[in-house]
């Protein structure tokens, strides 16, 4: 029995075969982009997304606080996971706009459905952020 292909064009690899230009290679090279791209994604972060911009304002201080408040050091960790969490997940969510926005802005069910399932993992995070807080607090200074 034959497989089917798909026909390809005069001189093209398969599209198995064909790997993105943009891809990276391996070794130490490979790191040293990996962490430029990085920062590159936090600076586009910071100038195109206002909730990215609020978020580590929140952070920070978040941080801050979590630093000085009389809890163990775990719990100080979680305070501040949670809260890096929240930025980690907005920055996942503005990734998938991005890439709903560059496919079509038009809109459709299943664009709107991709952006609104990035803000709901966004609120969820955030729920689970300041659930994280109230327990530790609450534990510290009501018990």
């Amino acid at each position: 029995m034959s497989e089917s292909k798909q026909p390809q064009e005069q001189g093209s690899a398969p599209v198995e075969n064909q790997i993105s230009e943009f891809k990276s290679k391996s070794g130490v090279k490979r790191i040293f982009s990996a962490f430029f791209y990085s920062l590159e994604g936090l600076q586009a972060a910071w100038r195109q997304e206002h909730a990215f911009r609020q978020e580590l304002v929140l952070v920070v201080l978040g941080t801050i606080i979590a630093l000085c408040l009389p809890v163990s050091a775990f719990e100080k960790l979680m305070m501040i996971a949670v809260l890096v969490l929240m930025l980690i997940v907005e920055l996942l969510n503005s990734a998938i706009e991005a890439v709903v926005d560059r496919v079509s802005l038009e809109r459709h069910e299943l664009s709107k459905n991709a952006k609104d399932f990035g803000s709901a993992a966004v609120l969820l995070t955030f729920l689970m952020a300041v659930a994280t807080w109230t327990v530790i607090l609450f534990d510290r200074f009501y018990y």
